[in-house]
């Protein structure tokens, strides 16, 4: 990371950002094209190992290139405001952002695909007491991503 002063290597910080985002964007490569997708999430990070949960139609072209090549990179990014300043080249952004790499993996139990769902309605609605019916769960596509390696970048507000 070329700016350290802006880097966040605390866990409980990271988990605070990754709290904090609704979306990630999740990219991939089809062939020899880059192509990302914006995706609602849970997650789970724990001593250090980080996963995150995705639902999705059992099919298209997201599906087709995960098949094929499960290796991604994800981005988010939240806490975003303007710094203003007198002149142009004196206004800033602030924000907070966690960027990484790892690899897709489908969930076919449904067991784990159901705990899967729930992390993400517990990071998306704040619950997860929803009950799932049976039908429902097998029609959906769960994976998760498990970070290979992540970091996470922040700009704060000036005070």
């Amino acid at each position: 990371m070329r700016r350290k002063d802006r880097e966040v290597a605390d866990l409980g910080a990271i988990e605070r950002i990754i709290g904090a985002c609704k979306v990630f964007r999740l990219a991939m490569v089809d062939g020899t094209r880059p192509y990302v997708v914006p995706m609602n999430f849970g997650y789970d990070l724990r001593g250090g190992a980080l996963e995150f949960y995705c639902h999705s139609a059992p099919e298209g072209r997201k599906i087709d290139i995960l098949r094929g090549n499960p290796e991604v990179c994800f981005e988010m990014d939240c806490g975003h405001r303007l710094v203003e300043a007198e002149a142009a080249c004196s206004y800033g952004f602030a924000y907070s952002s966690v960027i990484g790499e790892g690899s897709v993996f489908f969930i076919e139990e449904p067991e784990e695909k159901l705990r899967a769902l729930l992390k993400i309605m517990e990071h998306q609605a704040g619950r997860s007491d929803f009950s799932i019916p049976p039908e429902a769960l097998s029609r959906v596509l769960m994976f998760k991503v498990a970070a290979t390696s992540f970091s996470a970048k922040q700009r704060l507000l000036p005070e």
